[in-house]
């Protein structure tokens, strides 16, 4: 490693464990005051709080470490600007990507460390927060008592079920539309039902109505109305419990797999929201990097006010900007008016396009 290299490394290193300390620190701070009156109410002690933010903090420093960096930035190649280093630097003939390789670098390393947390540690993690959340607001003795809302699963013999909500403590749905399919993907069956109740090991469903569909996908004559239906569904709640799970606590792996179950029985508007969380898992883990380019050339333009305070308004504003596109995209992405994969990553790669075309601009 070149001497200029280590001379840039170590203080952008130094502060960003600095920035990213005192954004957790602040993070901490701000939420356990939120939640004083849960704190005093339940008589929460400080080692429950301490385990509580312990298990929250892979959490917490993924989402705060992309604006911890691009603070340190801005701030470090800011001052190396007003001391009129980087003059220096590229007067001994560095070109300015000679210059910035070691932060991009950086960028680049700490945009994989995000992303293999974000599946090897992050599930547990949250999941272990969310327990403990629970019995923090005062559920500890309340039971296992969910309620699902939206609820998308496949089961068994090729049925896709769809349920307004599913309560667990009383093992009871409301809305539900079923989609049953043959083997090669063909609806043969559309049932619904105003309400499901688990009793004695089957599923009995109150104004049951069956619609069957013929080889050309007509609706047939034998159609079934019944104000009370036992039916043959074999899931019980605990399979509708332990297959739901929550987007943020899948991994890719399982986020493929589960979105290649419902591919198969043509969910449209499931399969694409799955997919614009997918593609955005890859997106949001490349923040770091693409926040540190468009860093680099605003730092260049506080050559005589390169401080924290300058720096962190210049950090605040392109990270609103950059997060306020994205959810835009997602958004849009959600709602069909643009492809899945076309909305996680259209704000970074136009961030991307432009950091580097003011980087080339500045060289």
């Amino acid at each position: 490693m070149r001497i200029l290299d280590r001379y840039i490394i170590k203080p952008l290193v130094s502060a960003f464990l600095g920035c990213l300390f005192i954004f957790i620190f602040l993070y901490i701070i701000s939420d356990a005051l939120s939640r004083l009156d849960d704190i005093l109410k339940h008589h929460v002690g400080l080692t429950f709080m301490y385990h509580y933010y312990l298990a929250s903090l892979p959490i917490i420093a993924t989402q705060t470490a992309p604006i911890a960096l691009l603070l340190s930035t801005i701030y470090v190649f800011g001052k190396l600007n007003r001391d009129n280093e980087l003059v220096a630097m590229r007067s001994s003939g560095l070109s300015l990507w000679q210059i910035c390789a070691p932060s991009i670098a950086i960028g680049l390393s700490l945009s994989i460390l995000i992303f293999s947390t974000n599946e090897k540690i992050i599930p547990a993690a949250r999941l272990n927060a969310d327990k403990m959340k629970k019995t923090l607001e005062g559920e500890k003795n309340s039971g296992p008592k969910e309620v699902i809302h939206n609820l998308t699963f496949y089961g068994l013999e090729n049925r896709l079920f769809f349920i307004n909500s599913f309560d667990s403590k009383t093992s009871t749905m409301e809305g539900i539309t079923i989609l049953e399919h043959d083997n090669q993907q063909n609806l043969i069956a559309k049932i619904t039902a105003r309400r499901g109740d688990y009793k004695d090991k089957l599923w009995f469903f109150y104004e049951f109505n069956r619609l069957n569909f013929d080889a050309q996908g007509q609706v047939s004559d034998d159609a079934i109305y019944r104000q009370e239906e036992i039916t043959d569904i074999t899931e019980t709640p605990q399979d509708f419990l332990q297959q739901k799970k929550h987007q943020e606590l899948m991994t890719i792996a399982q986020l493929e797999d589960y979105i290649w179950k419902l591919r198969k029985s043509g969910a449209r508007p499931a399969v694409r929201n799955l997919l614009v969380e997918l593609h955005q898992r890859y997106a949001s883990s490349f923040s770091s990097l693409i926040l540190i380019l468009i860093g680099i050339p605003f730092s260049f333009k506080i050559r005589k006010r390169a401080n924290i305070f300058s720096s962190f308004g210049i950090c605040v504003g392109i990270s609103f900007l950059y997060y306020v596109l994205t959810g835009i995209s997602l958004a849009l992405g959600k709602s069909g008016m643009l492809f899945p994969f076309l909305s996680a990553w259209i704000a970074p790669i136009g961030f991307s396009i432009a950091a580097l075309k003011m980087i080339q601009e500045s060289a």
